[in-house]
């Protein structure tokens, strides 16, 4: 990236006239004084920390192999403790407005009758569960865990870029990449006050447990579903179940009786009170969704209507994040908690309007073009690095299905320094903030997981897309 482009960037650790921002002063320092031999060696040393303990991802379609390692940048991001907080009001705020949206789908649709969301955008939602109408969760919260991603433009604006309340993925990565920062720059983490996250885990299980349902022991019995070591976050399953001290299990060990979920152990049957499940809702059940379905639980939709056990997060959940009700979110936060949203969403065109149609098809060249349902970072038209082919190609598919696509500005991302095979450059960063909400209330871990576009100029930060990750500071100043 040259200086010319990067100054047209929001740089979170230096500032134009020269010096760097609160928060980053050690870490400046440290690098300035750093051999380039050094930071080598630390990047190689990260690299063998997280091939041991076998954090890798899978590439479904990747002919060059299945599993592969997500790069790790050694330069941390940092926010202050004054710029977290702005964003956990901000994310508080959203995840309870995401609850009472969800609720409102499956009931009454108060917001529909308002005017305010066209309900075709809910009953057509591929998302959206007949099965969930009229029928609410153990303790009334849809998503217990949600991974709501942002982006920075400058020193005081945040935008909210994509809601994530089905399964959000992504957790283990910040969790490792605190335990890699410790041991390979301790004398730079020891110099700063950095909020810990490694008690997320403990939260996470406080939450599920403070949802099970009323006829649960009071020490009730967490699991965590996955579909097996063949899914691409199977090394994040088995990371989490580890650390909550829960069983890791796949549809095959449970069964239902009765309308109560059991467990197989050598024991014998044992009751589950809470399934963290780490699997799309169409495989859930063979006998309510997908008949053909071999990872999930037979029986499990009736048990979860008999109010016998909790699924996090709630089936049904994927109706309150999709890109065209993203579009909507400051509306839906003001109509349920009459408050102004307090962290802004990226300004958006909704294809399926005529006229935002005619817009967005006149400045494809400018406009990044998103699937409504599209996630990854598949699916995706980012104008300005666009061919005219490409931009073709996909006006004509806006063209045929309007419905399917939203468009938004292409943002000037903050950018951090990485450090490179050219040495230190800046790179485009978002971040993953993870937002805990239970009967006990609503918590945040501290920081998140900060995704970086390695490759220049780049604005896709998706691993499966050649993105990276680093860890995030929250620090006192």
């Amino acid at each position: 990236m040259s200086a010319a482009v990067a100054a047209a960037f929001f740089d979170e650790m230096n500032v134009p006239e020269g010096g760097v921002r609160a928060g980053y002063e050690a870490i400046a320092e440290w690098l300035k004084q750093a051999p380039r031999e050094l930071l080598v060696n630390r990047k190689l040393e990260a690299e063998h920390f997280f091939r041991r303990i076998g954090i890798t991802f899978n590439v479904y379609g990747d002919n060059q192999g299945t599993e592969r390692l997500i790069p790790f940048d050694i330069v941390p991001r940092v926010l202050t403790a004054a710029e977290w907080q702005k964003l956990v009001r901000g994310l508080e705020q959203r995840v309870k407005a995401l609850n009472a949206f969800i609720a409102d789908s499956y009931n009454g649709r108060e917001i529909v009758a308002a005017g305010i969301v066209p309900e075709e955008l809910i009953l057509q939602n591929p998302a959206f569960q007949p099965e969930m109408t009229h029928f609410t969760p153990p303790g009334g919260t849809y998503v217990h865990i949600a991974g709501i991603d942002i982006v920075r433009v400058d020193a005081d604006t945040f935008y909210v870029l994509e809601d994530n309340a089905r399964t959000p993925s992504g957790v283990s990565y910040m969790l490792e990449n605190r335990e890699a920062m410790m041991r390979l720059m301790p004398e730079l983490f020891g110099s700063l006050r950095v909020a810990p996250v490694d008690n997320y885990p403990d939260a996470l299980l406080e939450t599920l447990r403070s949802v099970a349902p009323r006829s649960a022991p009071r020490d009730p019995t967490v699991v965590l579903l996955t579909p097996g070591p063949f899914n691409s976050a199977y090394y994040e399953h088995s990371f989490l179940a580890d650390k909550m001290g829960v069983e890791l299990v796949e549809g095959r060990d449970l069964l239902v009786r009765d309308n109560v979920v059991y467990m197989r152990t050598t024991e014998g049957p044992r009751r589950v009170d809470v399934i963290y499940r780490r699997i799309d809702d169409d495989f859930l059940d063979p006998i309510a969704f997908n008949p053909g379905s071999m990872l999930g639980v037979p029986g499990l939709m009736s048990a979860y209507k008999a109010g016998n056990v909790t699924i996090s997060n709630a089936i049904g959940t994927g109706v309150g994040d999709d890109k065209a009700i993203y579009s909507y979110m400051p509306e839906i936060i003001e109509f349920y908690l009459g408050e102004k949203p307090l962290l802004s969403n990226v300004p958006t065109h909704r294809c399926r309007e005529p006229e935002s149609l005619r817009y967005v098809l006149s400045r494809l060249h400018e406009l990044v073009v998103k699937e409504v349902n599209g996630s990854g970072g598949y699916g995706m038209l980012v104008g300005p690095h666009a061919t005219k082919a490409e931009r073709d190609t996909f006006a004509a598919k806006l063209k045929a299905h309007p419905d399917d696509f939203i468009a938004q500005p292409t943002l000037a991302l903050s950018t951090v320094p990485c450090f490179v095979d050219s040495g230190l450059a800046p790179r485009h960063v978002d971040l993953r903030p993870y937002v805990l909400c239970g009967a006990d209330g609503v918590r945040c871990v501290p920081g998140g997981l900060t995704r970086v576009a390695l490759k220049e100029g780049s604005l896709v930060v998706n691993s499966s897309q050649g993105g990276g990750t680093k860890d995030t500071w929250v620090v006192e100043i």
